[in-house]
């Protein structure tokens, strides 16, 4: 156990080329779809769909460096990051619509999307995007000029974690200073006295959150194609849409606590690998682990709700 525990540190934190070019690499990706998330649920949206979403920036980000940069030059990266953000929200925005114009569950339509995303990119990399010589089920590599720049040599962390993290922070200060991010957490926390008493548009609130989470997650797709793979292939993700969930629910849907959060689970999955190889320890357990985490704040959360729901009542916990 203790050569397992050794493995999960060093692969993660334990050195700094192991904290920067594992950790720090994976948090970027999860930083935001986890701030999507958080912002979604704050609103009352239950986005699952981070992961297609993710996949649907990627798709655009890819487009765009590939076939745009003779055109662009230097906007390239600009664009290119652009446009998988704007591809996110897209994808989001069929859940959006179906949402208020048909009544479909969010939960339901977000996961199905995932799914056709995957398939979509599948298609792309056998198709219209794969590599010249159709060897490889990838498209080819997109040229330095849509990269983004990294920090150097010895690293392999790009500058998308300072975007990741100014968002985060840009934010946090929006939904605590400002009168949307008020009506967001207003219509959160109860959606038909945040329309009777403050005549809150609750449908239109909810589709720009709902808008607005997408975007982060197609941002994180277009960031993880400039700045990682530098070219989109099947399971470019290795679920980071779903583990945003757990982010931001071990956040407290907070946008700070987005930072530590992805930093956590960040972490387990880089040192995942190294104990699997170093430990013989199944790589699964740090899903294990991942899990017991949720369980332990939900478990938090109900304590708390409880025992403020038995002060309100004069009654005890």
């Amino acid at each position: 156990m203790m050569s397992a525990l050794y493995a999960l540190w060093a692969g993660s934190f334990g050195s700094w080329y192991a904290f920067t070019s594992g950790t720090l690499v994976r948090a970027v990706p999860l930083m935001l779809t986890g701030l999507g998330v958080a912002v979604a649920f704050r609103a009352g949206v239950f986005n699952i769909g981070a992961e297609g979403q993710l996949l649907a920036g990627a798709v655009a980000a890819t487009a765009v460096g590939l076939h745009g940069s003779g055109m662009l030059g230097p906007a390239t990266l600009p664009v290119a990051l652009v446009a998988g953000a704007l591809a996110g929200a897209a994808w989001a925005g069929i859940a959006a619509v179906l949402r208020v114009r048909f009544g479909v569950l969010e939960v339901i339509s977000t996961l199905m999307l995932n799914f056709v995303a995957a398939d979509l990119v599948s298609y792309l990399v056998r198709g219209p995007l794969q590599e010249p010589l159709h060897i490889y089920p990838q498209s080819s590599s997109i040229p330095a000029i849509a990269r983004l720049p990294q920090f150097g040599p010895a690293t392999r962390l790009h500058w998308g974690i300072v975007i990741a993290v100014v968002l985060v922070f840009v934010v946090a200060w929006e939904l605590a200073h400002t009168a949307a991010g008020f009506r967001v957490r207003a219509v959160g926390a109860n959606p038909s006295a945040a329309w009777a008493t403050g005549r809150v548009p609750v449908s239109r609130v909810t589709t720009r959150a709902f808008l607005f989470s997408g975007l982060l997650a197609g941002l994180a797709g277009a960031i993880e194609v400039t700045g990682v793979t530098y070219a989109l292939y099947e399971n470019l993700s290795p679920g980071y849409g779903f583990t945003a969930i757990a982010v931001a629910i071990l956040a407290g849907l907070q946008p700070l606590g987005v930072l530590p959060s992805a930093l956590v689970f960040a972490g387990l999955e880089s040192g995942a690998t190294a104990m699997q190889r170093d430990a013989g320890v199944p790589a699964a357990w740090a899903s294990v682990v991942e899990a017991g985490l949720i369980l332990a704040v939900v478990g938090v959360i109900a304590l708390r709700a409880r025992a403020r729901s038995a002060a309100a009542n004069g009654g005890p916990p």
